[in-house]
Parts: C-alpha cells; structure tokens; sequence
C-alpha cells in the first residue's frame, strides 16, 4: 500500500530513457520458465509465441546471440512506427477496430512492408540479409549483460507501458508532462503545456536535465523548461561530477548522445553502446557517496516496433487537458510494453514489480506520480493523477550493500557501425529546436536555417555550432 515503502528514504530520483525498444525484444528470455529468481511470476516469453508471415506461415520467436552475425544492430532496419504502423502491429490494420482488442499478430507482416520502404530510400539503413522474420528475434539475457543483470539484480517491471501507441516525441511528452496536446507524431517537437519541471521549481524541488554531449533537447520541449535557469542543464560529465560530490537534486533526467554512432540504442543503432552506457551510469551512481538514498529507473521511451506479445490495457485515463488526438485518437489506451528496470540498495534482488490486478497499469506517467508522491506536488494532469507509483518496490528496510555488476562486462562495440552515416530522426529534432532558439544559453542562430546537406556529421556540426555544450 502506498505509504508502507521505503519511497521518503530515496533523495534523488534519476531517469535514464532511451530508445524504441519493446519489453520481449529485450528482456522477454530474461528468466527461464518465467519464474524470478525470488520466485515471482514473471510475464516474459515462453518460445512459442508467434506471428504469420505475409504468406501466413507462423514466425517463432527466437534468441539474439552474442555469436550472431550483428547481434547488436538488430533487427536490421528500423521497424514501423507512428500510430498507424503500431495500429498494425497490434491489429492487423492501419485504424483500430472497434473495441480495439489487440491481438499482436501483426509485427511480421508491417515488418515486411516496412523493409520495402526503407529499402527504396538511400538515407535509411538496411544490414544485409535482413528478412521480415527478424522482427520475431529478441535478446537472449548472456547478449545484454548489463541490463539483465540489473534486472535480475533489482526490480524489472513486466508490466510497464510506454504511453501512447506511436513514436518517440509524444511518449516523451507523457514522460515529463502527462500529455502530448493530442499529437501522435514526431512532427511536434515542442510543447505549450506546463511541465514536471516547472512543477518542481513552483514547489522549491529541485532538477538537472543532462544530455550526453550536448545540451539535452527536452530542454527545448516546454515554455517553463526552456525559461529556466541555464544551471539546471548539463552534459554527462555534469552528471558525473555532481553524483561524485553528492550533488545530485530530487530529480534527474538523463538523455543518451541522439546521432546514429550514439548509444540510444535506437534501431539499428549499436546496442552495445547503450549497454555500455548502462554500466556508466550505474557505476557512477553505485560508486557515489549518494547511493544509498538513490532510486535509478531505467526506461525507453516506445517500443519502436519491436515485437511484443502482451496486449496493451484499456481504457486507461486520458489527459483531460482539453486537448482532441489527432486520427480521432481519446487518449484512452496505453501503448506496448518497454523495457523498465528499477535500481535502488532498497530493492530486493529478483523483484519483479507490478501493480496489483485491477489497478492502474504502469506507464511513463508513473514516473510523474512517483515524483509527487515523494514531494507532496499535485498532478500535472488527469492521467498521471490515475497513475501508479514505483514506491513499493522499496521493500527493503535498510540498503543492500552488494555489487550486481561486479563482475558484468559490457560487450563491445562494432568496429564497424553500418549506420554510421545516417541522419537519426532525432537528431533532426533537436537540430530544429537549435534552429527556433529554444535552447537555453545557446549561441544565437545568425541564419536559422537547418542544415542544406542531408548527412549526420553536417547536422553534428550545426548543432555543436549554435548550442552550448559541456
């Protein structure tokens, strides 16, 4: 019951969210037989899941193995994503059927269709070989080391939804402002409403919002975020050094490096390079004079197209902020499952958090609740004022003093990373948000215009160029 945890111990609430990943493709072979390693039920694969192919023969899930031949750049291409193609995936049509009961039989096939279009565009990166078939493929646990062993070590919740069924800027809308103003789509990439941050600042919590080598690009999302003061924003050697002196505030938010050589372990970026990132982070925090009162979570933002065979909940709250969804959409389901670990000395090892039957689900809102709930600050809107918190995933009554990582080495990157060349989406993003001089304390943009060549290291340059980096 809320109040019975260990939630007022924790001082400093970090979030780490990265990319379009689903809850199986990374962790769904994270136990075997299903069973946590406390004995907890645990909602992860079986090896009989499917979906039909275009021919309609069934498609098994399979292991990712670290002896693959790219392990670490599957699926092979980036999958669908967007309201419809999920739509897709989970119906088997474009528009929803009414009531929309997912049935997830539809990954393989809008896979499919997807490759016939990213094929025809010389921008977007396709390995070799890659099948329609591949979407089925999900991390064997030996493959992603460091997430599994946090995972296992800690609290994974098997049940954690991303917020709305489509792609990256309105999920991370949901993250920090329970609402995306009815868009559906990446083509919003700021926001009017207010924000988390802004809610802590009227409050008197404080915050930081670190990007990875760059100033973040949430800092550009909101009027009160992008108002603040220049000193709640940093880079990763901010993070570093302020978890070193127990400087850490009540919140942070982490953002990964956005371009295609980065670690957001966007598809088809190099996973490795995410886990690597993983391991930095927990070592910094796990090392930190901090640790003790400190509670990491560990999400992506959707699941990317990514297969997943849990159907998302409905109905689930809607904003209630006046807003109409773009395609007709109400705002009254939840999107599919993504990968979140909680990392606290509070939690025991083999936890596998859920909320109970019958209560809200969790999704990136309850990140939103958890923060109000540790520091008394009312709801930004009527879906994380419904959402569940993590608090009682703090079981335990004083820290736990072991290392899960320990003894885990991250796997190494490719020597060779095919995306390399590509424009990540994101990165296109944050690129208009430099261009529109929505980023705190960056040099001014004498011609706002975005880059006129169409390649990562020329929208790298116009970046380094015009925001202020670390």
């Amino acid at each position: 019951m809320p109040g019975d945890d260990r939630l007022s111990a924790v001082d400093h609430l970090v979030v780490l969210m990265l990319e379009n990943r689903s809850f199986d493709h990374m962790l769904g072979f994270l136990y075997p037989n299903n069973v946590s390693d406390a004995g907890q039920e645990y909602a992860g694969l079986t090896g009989d899941e499917s979906n039909p192919d275009p021919d309609g023969q069934d498609v098994k899930v399979r292991r990712i193995e670290a002896t693959d031949a790219h392990p670490y750049f599957m699926p092979g291409a980036n999958p669908g994503e967007g309201y419809r193609p999920t739509n897709a995936q989970l119906f088997g049509s474009l528009d929803p059927p009414s009531p929309p009961v997912a049935t997830m039989q539809g990954f393989v096939t809008n896979f499919a269709d997807t490759l016939v279009l990213r094929r025809k565009d010389p921008r977007q990166t396709v390995l070799p070989g890659t099948v329609a078939d591949d979407i089925m493929a999900c991390f064997a646990p030996e493959t992603l080391p460091v997430l599994s062993a946090l995972a296992r070590g800690y609290a994974v919740c098997d049940h954690w939804f991303s917020s709305v069924p489509t792609e990256t800027m309105p999920n991370r809308a949901f993250a920090c402002a329970a609402t995306s103003q009815g868009h559906l789509d990446d083509h919003a990439h700021s926001f009017t409403c207010p924000s988390i941050f802004g809610l802590l600042d009227g409050h008197g919590v404080d915050w930081r919002v670190y990007g990875y080598q760059n100033m973040p690009l949430t800092s550009g999302n909101f009027p009160d975020i992008h108002n603040a003061s220049t000193d709640h924003f940093g880079v990763f050697t901010d993070f570093r050094s302020a978890a070193q002196a127990d400087g850490l505030p009540p919140f942070t938010f982490l953002e990964p490096s956005w371009q295609s050589t980065g670690n957001s372990e966007h598809p088809v970026y190099d996973v490795a390079l995410g886990e690597q990132l993983l391991q930095e982070v927990y070592r910094i925090l796990r090392d930190g004079p901090g640790w003790e009162r400190t509670l990491l979570v560990i999400t992506y933002d959707e699941h990317g197209g990514c297969y997943d065979h849990v159907p998302p909940p409905a109905p689930c709250t809607p904003p209630g902020d006046g807003t109409i969804g773009e395609f007709g959409f109400g705002f009254d389901r939840l999107g599919v499952r993504v990968p979140t670990v909680l990392v606290s000395p509070l939690i025991a090892p083999g936890t596998v958090f859920r909320v109970p039957d019958g209560a809200t689900p969790l999704d990136h809102t309850s990140i939103l609740r958890t923060l109000e709930r540790r520091w008394s600050l009312p709801a930004l809107t009527a879906r994380d004022g419904a959402a569940g918190d993590v608090g009682a995933a703090l079981t335990l009554p004083a820290p736990r003093t072991d290392d899960v990582l320990a003894d885990v080495t991250a796997p190494t990157a490719a020597a060779h990373n095919p995306a390399a060349g590509e424009v990540s989406h994101l990165q296109q993003v944050y690129a208009d948000l430099v261009a529109r001089q929505l980023l705190p304390g960056q040099t001014p943009v004498l011609e706002r215009s975005l880059p006129t060549r169409f390649t990562s290291q020329a929208y790298a340059d116009f970046i380094q160029a015009h925001s202020r980096s670390g």
